[in-house]
């Protein structure tokens, strides 16, 4: 900014502060001014249902008891806090506020002499059905090929993007029959994160949590209407919108010989502008064994639910199903080739720099896609030399690392398999209640009250799927046993993401009275529009800081920036979305289940 033009800015507002500060210095004792309110109560800023557990942590206080108060600041509910066992990550004891007695439907705010005013919050049935819906309804937001129209993207309407009718194989994905320049039609899919390519490791965990969410609540999920263009053509909307990307994923099948190209994509990522603004060549690149099992699983767990459509969607379970086999068939052929984007571009031009989701370790894809081929078939030559359980870990799924993919599969069709159900699924059905057990395990100690407050170890690069994910596998457990435990805290983990953290961010745009304003997406940062795309889940907390943007804290849970250059901690991207829209419609689906609060450990 010129000099001189910001001395007067700043003397003009130096006048305008003394003089909103003389006329409004009583006026403001009652009530916190906008910026700082909540700022040290840390609560779920959407809200509660009636009858389940509900709490909020409040930072920095020496009083005792809380109040929940209405809008206009009549009390309705007074509590005693408690100071939490365990300190933060920062090494501070927090105050626990526990309204879970209190069950009358309305918009609140909680009240702490000392420490103000939290965010305003609601209780009411079905209080989260909004955020549930945004965060399928963001995967509309991220078409590829196809304008947004106004009718049903509102505001954040924009022209077709990459219509990608005239993509070109790669020399590194060349073949006698597809030699390098041969010009392929790959439409429809989603843009993957804050970019404009789509990766076949990313869509399939997440095309396949959108499917496994249909597939574990379909009385729920049928009743979900999202406003996109497929809606009323009956078929349940998460399926129309999973459907965009499957039918996109089918195109990037080499029809010759099986094998899966592991993206489409730019040679370099676009600059921050509006997709059809976007014009560089398009490019799938070398096949890898990753992208081809995470394919096959994909289209296995499509075909059995889509094989309900006959009529709406003839002939695609076929298809599907189909495609699943040669998939298979191509990988158990090349076990191991490894997508090296480094090696890549030493032999093959043009250089791609785009993301790489390299992955050097395909044992839990052998697995998924086994498990997946294996209930939609009851083939059990899918689990010729497959370990099922290689080793003792459990990890949260994510791109790169999916066999609890395939143990949730087989968990919840175990009753179908019959005489075809592997004879390590009692060991895996028991060692997916002792990582459950080992999650919650301690959560009721932390300063936050969560699992995701356990340790230091789940702040890093997309820290809040983690959290969602945590969220997952403990309605997979509940689903496995009923012990209401696992609900109560997967809860806990939605109330985390909500605003219960350590920055008091509701990491979800759009939803909340604090969040983010400035995600690492290029159509949010270029529209023209204030508001991002409502529904997208940012990455979160993240102290590693690998885009070079310092957050105002190293502390793990809040090393958190709203900044658009900094993707390391607020980018979005489709398999963040996944976790979170299934937790949340999971949750909508179980709330008459969340009536018994957890039991203390």
């Amino acid at each position: 900014m010129n000099s001189k033009y910001f001395l007067n800015y700043k003397s003009t507002c130096v006048l305008l502060v003394l003089l909103i500060q003389t006329v409004f210095a009583n006026s403001c004792v009652a009530f916190q001014a906008p910026g700082k309110e909540g700022d040290s109560i840390r609560i779920n800023q959407v809200g509660f249902y009636p009858n389940a557990p509900k709490k909020a942590i409040i930072l920095n206080t020496k009083d005792t008891i809380f109040y929940i108060e209405t809008i206009q600041k009549k009390q309705v509910f007074k509590g005693v806090l408690n100071v939490s066992t365990k300190p933060s990550f920062a090494g501070v004891l927090t105050s626990i506020a526990d309204f879970t007695n209190f069950h009358t439907p309305g918009k609140y705010i909680l009240h702490v002499a000392d420490a103000g005013y939290s965010h305003p919050f609601e209780i009411k049935k079905a209080v989260h059905k909004d955020v549930a819906d945004a965060a399928i309804k963001a995967y509309y937001f991220m078409r590829a090929s196809i304008p947004l129209k106004e009718k049903y993207a509102g505001k954040w309407s924009r022209a077709e993007g990459h219509p990608d009718i005239a993509v070109l194989v790669h020399s590194s994905a060349a073949t006698d029959k597809r030699p390098a320049g041969t010009i392929i039609s790959a439409q429809r899919g989603w843009y993957d994160a804050g970019d404009y390519n789509k990766y076949i490791v990313n869509s399939g965990i997440s095309t396949s949590t959108l499917l496994s969410l249909y597939e574990d609540f379909p009385i729920y999920m049928k009743t979900v209407k999202l406003n996109i263009p497929e809606s009323g053509n009956g078929v349940p909307d998460v399926l129309n919108e999973a459907l965009w990307n499957l039918r996109w994923m089918l195109t990037m099948q080499d029809p010759n010989d099986g094998g899966v190209y592991n993206k489409l994509t730019n040679a370099a990522f676009d600059k921050f502008e509006m997709p059809d603004q976007s014009t560089s060549p398009r490019y799938v690149v070398e096949k890898g064994t990753a992208a081809t099992l995470d394919f096959a699983a994909v289209m296995a767990q499509a075909s059995r639910i889509f094989s309900n459509y006959p009529k709406e969607l003839p002939g695609l379970a076929d298809s599907c199903l189909k495609q699943a086999k040669t998939a298979w068939a191509w990988a158990v052929t090349h076990p191991d080739s490894v997508y090296n984007q480094d090696a890549m571009n030493k032999k093959y031009s043009p250089l791609i720099t785009t993301g790489g989701y390299g992955d050097w370790n395909f044992k839990d894809e052998f697995i998924w896609a086994a498990s997946e081929l294996l209930v939609t078939t009851h083939d059990t030559i899918y689990l010729k030399n497959i370990n099922l359980i290689p080793d003792k870990s459990m990890p949260v799924p994510t791109w790169n690392q999916v066999k609890l993919l395939g143990y949730y599969t087989l968990i919840k069709n175990s009753n179908t398999l019959g005489v075809s159900a592997p004879k390590e699924l009692p060991e895996i059905e028991r060692r997916m209640l002792a990582f459950a057990d080992d999650l919650i395990n301690g959560a009721g100690e932390t300063a936050y009250q969560t699992v995701m407050d356990k340790s230091r170890r789940s702040f890093g690069w997309g820290s809040n799927s983690a959290a969602a994910n945590q969220g997952v596998a403990l309605i997979q457990a509940w689903k496995l046993s009923n012990n209401p435990e696992y609900l109560t805290y997967a809860l806990s983990n939605l109330d985390y993401i909500l605003g219960r953290n350590g920055t008091g961010y509701s990491f979800v745009t759009g939803y909340g009275s604090k969040t983010p304003m400035h995600p690492h997406h290029r159509p949010s940062a270029s529209d023209g529009v204030i508001d991002p795309i409502p529904g997208m889940l940012v990455g979160g907390p993240n102290p590693g800081m690998q885009d070079g943007i310092k957050v105002p804290s190293i502390v793990p849970d809040e090393a958190y920036i709203d900044d658009e250059r900094a993707y390391a901690a607020n980018e979005i991207a489709i398999n963040w979305n996944a976790p979170l829209a299934y937790l949340a419609n999971a949750l909508e689906a179980l709330q008459n289940e969340l009536n018994i609060p957890a039991k203390k450990k």
